[in-house]
């Protein structure tokens, strides 16, 4: 008995070959894009939406990869942005290299087991010789390698043109959300917001203390700034309520209509008086609030925001201890909002930046962060803007939390290139081979 598979199956150095031609073909694509004179990528998609950058990153993830074997480069990419934010284009290009020279080795007859043999132990010497010989402690260079590494990471983006304003940027912001760990330091970067308005110069863009909210407040007679905040995040909308689809009510009595309308209005303000009697005076909330709906807030001086995006809220969670309240029901079926729900910050505040108002969350329990405020004229460039600001803020997060670092401009690959072809003359098995293509994929 056979099971007839319909399709072609290829096996053998064709196939090899097929793999390693793809993965050269997504290398190629970004190669010209890496380094400081490296060229940007213009992007269309499907509806027309333009794109252009010089991220390895995003120009592998707008791709329409569909060959199994590009799409492991471009998920190599993905994790590299991920996990360290930079270097997305150096590790394509050096994979792609080091799986066109594996493929030389196997073409004059080595092994595939003995390639990957050969590989794994020049993987394990490089390691050992990065953090032995060529790493340097942050510490004994002092504060201008934060600078330096900033630098480096913008010298290729398109804020690069101002290198020290955006660097000094930079710095403040990393600096704002470092917290000590024992003897190193953590960096959470998740901590800063980044928001793009258009309008204005490169060279307008700022970085404030406070995570900041691209909201107001919903009426012009709530207060601007709330000193000792307690913050209520909710989860649902303040309007009125209205019955779910499918759900009838009858009616015997026609005097009862409007009865069932004041109702509807009745509960809403119900659960405003609820929130409002745990002390909270900060009200943030996911879905919109009716304009009947605010004068309780204005006459208890409490500030009621609107469209708050569920990210916003989760990170406001984090930072102010509060917690995020889908519903006022308890397990009883009755509705209440303990004040142990609340969160808490020194400062609320509506701020005019330029032509745009912002609410600033600033001081809490925990380091609040900060947030970049990046002016562009069009939303391609704020959208690169922002691309770079968080490619060197990845960097430099590294380089705090590794307390360590490396020389740039090559020096690195050129001095384990050398060492590991001097390693690969004194091996005298099979592994020389792949051991000595490593080292020249390095260059």
């Amino acid at each position: 008995m056979s099971v007839a598979i319909e399709g072609e199956r290829i096996s053998g150095q064709s196939v090899r070959d097929q793999n390693i031609m793809a993965a050269l073909a997504v290398s190629n694509v970004v190669k010209t894009s890496l380094g400081p004179v490296g060229l940007d990528k213009m992007l269309v998609d499907d509806i027309g939406d333009i794109t252009i950058t010089n991220d390895g990153a995003t120009i592998l993830k707008l791709m329409e990869v569909e060959h199994p074997a590009a799409k492991i480069l471009c998920d190599l990419a993905n994790i590299q942005d991920q996990e360290v934010g930079d270097g997305t284009t150096s590790v394509v290009i050096l994979a792609a290299e080091l799986l066109k020279n594996a493929n030389e080795l196997c073409k004059n007859g080595l092994h595939a087991t003995t390639v990957i043999s050969g590989y794994r132990i020049a993987c394990r010497q490089v390691c050992r010789y990065i953090q032995e010989k060529l790493s340097v402690s942050s510490a004994k260079i002092g504060e201008n390698c934060l600078l330096n590494v900033a630098k480096t990471s913008i010298a290729s983006k398109i804020i690069g043109s101002d290198t020290s304003y955006f660097c000094k940027l930079i710095i403040d912001a990393a600096n704002c959300v470092k917290t000590p760990m024992g003897e190193l330091f953590k960096c959470d970067i998740n901590k800063i917001k980044i928001l793009k308005m258009h309008g204005g110069k490169m060279q307008d863009s700022i970085f404030i203390r406070g995570f900041a909210l691209n909201c107001t407040v919903a009426n012009e007679n709530m207060p601007k700034k709330i000193s000792h905040a307690k913050i209520a995040l909710l989860d649902f909308s303040l309007q009125k309520v209205r019955m779910a689809l499918g759900i009838q009510i009858l009616i015997e009595d026609p005097t009862k209509i409007e009865a069932i309308r004041n109702e509807e209005t009745d509960i809403v303000m119900r659960r405003i008086k609820i929130v409002l009697k745990s002390g909270a005076n900060v009200v943030l909330c996911t879905g919109g609030i009716d304009d009947m709906c605010l004068k309780p807030f204005s006459e208890a001086q409490a500030m009621a925001v609107r469209r708050v995006t569920k990210h916003d809220m989760r990170c406001i969670a984090d930072v102010t201890g509060a917690t995020i309240c889908s519903s006022l029901s308890d397990m009883d079926g009755e509705e209440s909002f303990p004040s142990s729900l609340l969160g808490y910050a020194d400062e609320v505040e509506q701020r005019m930046l330029s032509d745009n108002e912002l609410i600033v969350i600033s001081g809490s329990k925990t380091n609040i962060g900060g947030s970049f405020i990046l002016r562009g004229a069009n939303d391609y460039l704020c959208d690169e803007m922002e691309r770079s600001v968080h490619d060197a803020l990845c960097a430099v997060k590294r380089v705090i939390e590794s307390n360590c670092l490396v020389p740039g401009g090559g020096a690195v690959e050129t001095a384990l290139s050398l060492h590991l072809e001097n390693f690969a003359c004194g091996i005298s098995t099979k592994e020389q081979l792949p051991i000595a293509e490593y080292a020249n994929a390095l260059l």
